[in-house]
């Protein structure tokens, strides 16, 4: 990969990577100095934790910011659809497809995180008590920026007002939000560690090599099931021969549009009917999301653990409901992964919103390379399945006899 593109698919990443390993030194070497007195905990010495707003900044720009962006997304999209007889069933095959395989990802990640929890210490994260007197640092993060979105409108907030109303684009205005994360991360992170102690950095670790692990585990044995199931025998084989490009392409460049040519490209040669190939690619670039649905599973089992909570079987159910959700249907939206997230932090953590959400999206940018990877390579597994209920059972061993007798007819 040249160091251009390099630098294009993993420079904002190692951005916002270098910004949580800053903040994790700050706050490992200048953490707080708690006391207890009569029962009560006592800060003596703030330490790193004074540059929580600068984190707190990022999140009230993301959270205010989420709404219209998840609005005009939908939106769009619905305006913009189209529908044709076989086109139409091929879709709708294509997204069962896309809804069970997330499921079973997660039903998957959510048993690997029972039998390898991702957070060992213990810890009660819990956010600041509102009320009192605002200090000087809150007031600065309240004037400039607000929570939630319906807040812009409040005659207290005129600055917060105009600096969203000079926007044209609410997307550029997210992009634009995004560009600030590694900062925001810095002083989040540098609180978390000052405030916490130093061992969440090694629950992070533990989080991220379970995820690792188990998305290369899961693509190379899931699907060759997967293809077996939708092209009979000798699909995995075939599959297995064309695997590996499109599975590079979206690891190296953390995009699964930016793999689409890829994929097309073995799709064809596999012998992928274009109908076929030309809906269920694009289709999965922005909807088939196993490792997104992995990645979902992981974050709230990780979050559990940090608030000290169980992860018992209702919350387990719900979770993987809404993983698969999340994975699908926020995946097209500009954002959607950190949409996802809040979604996610929202219903499971409703109460510690302002911590959960930068801990689960610190997180989901660690693990983007193997999710997208597992997201873009099983684009061109789940195309033989869609072939199976489109063009018959049969349909590899049709492809793979019509290309024999090409290549005798050309021998001849």
């Amino acid at each position: 990969m040249k160091k251009s593109n390099f630098w294009k698919s993993y420079g904002f990443l190692i951005l916002m990577l270098t910004g949580i390993v800053a903040g994790c030194v700050v706050g490992a070497i200048w953490p707080a100095v708690m006391e207890v007195v009569d029962g009560e905990t006592i800060i003596v010495d703030k330490g790193a934790t004074v540059l929580e707003p600068l984190g707190t900044v990022f999140l009230n720009l993301m959270f205010c910011i989420a709404v219209p962006t998840v609005f005009c997304s939908i939106s769009s999209s619905i305006a913009n659809m189209q529908s044709a007889r076989r086109a139409g069933k091929i879709m709708g095959v294509t997204i069962a497809t896309f809804l069970v395989t997330a499921a079973i990802a997660a039903v998957i990640m959510y048993v690997t995180v029972r039998l390898i929890p991702p957070v060992v210490g213990e810890y009660a994260l819990v956010e600041g008590e509102v009320g009192g007197t605002l200090g000087v640092a809150d007031m600065i993060v309240n004037f400039f920026t607000k929570p939630d979105f319906t807040e812009l409108f409040s005659r207290r907030a005129i600055l917060p007002l105009i600096v969203a109303a000079i926007t044209n684009c609410i997307m550029k205005t997210f992009k634009i939000f995004t560009y600030y994360a590694p900062i925001g991360f810095f002083g989040f992170f540098a609180y978390l560690i000052a405030y916490h102690g130093s061992d969440l950095i090694g629950d992070y670790g533990r989080a991220l090599a379970i995820y690792y692990i188990l998305s290369f585990v899961y693509m190379l044995v899931f699907s060759p099931i997967y293809a077996r199931f939708g092209g009979g025998k000798g699909a995995a084989k075939v599959m297995f021969s064309k695997l590996f490009r499109p599975a590079a392409m979206s690891f190296g460049t953390c995009s699964s549009v930016a793999t689409i040519p890829t994929n097309m490209e073995v799709a064809e040669e596999t012998g992928i009917s274009k109908d076929v190939s030309n809906i269920v690619i694009p289709l999965g670039a922005t909807m088939h999301m196993d490792g997104s649905a992995m990645s979902a599973i992981i974050k709230v089992a990780f979050l559990f653990g940090m608030f000290g909570q169980d992860f018992t079987t209702g919350r387990a159910i719900l979770a993987i409901i809404v993983a698969v959700f999340s994975s699908v249907a926020m995946s097209g939206i500009p954002g959607g992964g950190g949409t996802g997230e809040l979604v996610l932090c929202s219903i499971f953590f409703p109460d510690h919103l302002a911590v959960a959400f930068p801990i689960a999206l610190a997180l989901g940018n660690l693990v983007d390379p193997p999710a997208t990877m597992v997201n873009s390579a099983g684009d061109y597994v789940v195309s033989f399945i869609v072939s199976r209920y489109v063009d018959g059972k049969d349909w590899l061993q049709k492809r793979l006899a019509g290309k024999k007798e090409a290549d005798a007819s050309e021998l001849r």
